[in-house]
């Protein structure tokens, strides 16, 4: 997994994996959440590739999207 680092400091992201259809990410309590193209869309997926690429925003998108995920951890 990669560290998100944050530029606002101001986020619950730990870590993020980005794969061809799928992003899990980690957060700061401990919990991994799985979420895919089949899940979530292909376009909240890309999204959120994007944001964690850039490591900022994918906290807030989250909180206001609610994608649906595979599975948690």
């Amino acid at each position: 997994m990669q560290q998100y680092n944050d530029v606002d400091n101001d986020s619950n992201v730990d870590a993020f994996e980005i794969g061809d259809d799928y992003i899990v990410i980690k957060f700061l309590d401990g919990s991994i959440y799985t979420y895919t193209y089949f899940s979530a869309g292909s376009h909240h997926i890309e999204e959120m590739k994007r944001l964690a690429s850039h490591h900022d925003g994918l906290n807030a998108y989250i909180n206001s999207h609610r994608p649906k995920y595979v599975s948690k951890k």
